[in-house]
């Protein structure tokens, strides 16, 4: 098993053992994308338990906000270290 699998099943599990669908589990990992995001959001869910499904989307959404400004952010630095080494 690969460790996008494994990370989308371990959130599928906490998410059911919690009473919420398996699908909410797997729409989550798949929004994610990455194991670390993955990370995040187990750790999330692990030291949070959050009171509603609201609130694990909107957990969701600030990790990947999170994880689209550190990849601007690289992306600013690459074009700026371009810029002067050229």
């Amino acid at each position: 098993m690969d460790e996008f699998t494994d990370k989308c099943r371990i959130i599928e599990e906490i998410l059911a053992d919690r009473g919420y669908p398996k699908e909410l589990g797997t729409m989550i990992a798949r929004e994610l994308g990455t194991p670390s995001t993955m990370n995040r959001m187990i750790a999330y869910l692990l030291s949070a338990e959050p009171g509603s499904a609201e609130e694990i989307v909107d957990e969701m959404l600030a990790i990947i906000a999170d994880r689209d400004k550190w990849r601007e952010k690289k992306i600013n630095e690459y074009y700026n270290w371009r810029s002067i080494n050229s």
